[in-house]
């Protein structure tokens, strides 16, 4: 006998995915419930039954992106490297090969959040909270690779809003350019930066 729980779990993803799909690939304003429906297989009444709109769609599927994205962007630059230094800028070449995938459209929370106007509205919190955690790794790194090459811990803030800034703007001219390449020049002003760290 199928449970029940089960299945409406399973329609509730569906929706999620889809939704994620959609939204990441064309934007918030020109993906419609109908489209979110139709691609998951499910119907208007399954959607309304898990989501009061498809703004708490949007901003659950973001949610989730967000959590699976930064899990995997941390493994995968944990893995570039032993020290902290070698993760810093083995990070860019996580980012190259994302940038080279046939499904990459940018960052969808600089994409989402450049649709919509209000600051307080709950997709642009999830993307702000986004970047503060991804802001909040790179930081960690930066403290301890400051700390293990001996230099004033007290700059790692400022050195993390840079990578960020750094990161960001990777991540804009391989989407507008459609160029991975854009990858490796952030990497480059990586290594100058901090090779210019260590000659202080």
């Amino acid at each position: 006998m199928a449970n029940p729980e089960r299945h409406e779990d399973s329609v509730r993803e569906r929706l999620l995915d889809a939704a994620e799909a959609l939204v990441y690939a064309g934007g918030i304003h020109a993906t419609g419930v109908d489209a979110i429906v139709r691609q998951s297989s499910t119907t208007r009444k399954s959607f309304y039954t898990h989501f009061e709109s498809k703004d708490a769609l949007v901003t659950a599927a973001l949610q989730r992106r967000h959590e699976r994205w930064m899990n995997r962007f941390i493994e995968d630059t944990r893995r570039r490297g032993k020290t902290p230094r070698a993760q810093l800028i083995g990070m860019f070449d996580v980012l190259r090969k994302w940038f080279a995938s046939p499904d990459f459209h940018g960052c969808a929370f600089l994409n989402a959040s450049g649709e919509i106007e209000s600051f307080d509205d709950p997709v642009r919190v999830v993307a702000r909270e986004h970047k503060a955690q991804l802001l909040k790794f790179v930081r960690r790194l930066f403290d301890e690779h400051l700390r293990c090459a001996g230099h004033d811990a007290r700059t790692a803030a400022g050195l993390a809003r840079q990578w960020l800034v750094l990161i960001d703007g990777a991540i804009s001219v391989a989407l507008v350019s459609g160029n991975a390449g854009a990858a490796r020049d952030a990497r480059k002003v990586a290594e100058q930066l901090l090779d210019l760290l260590t000659q202080h």
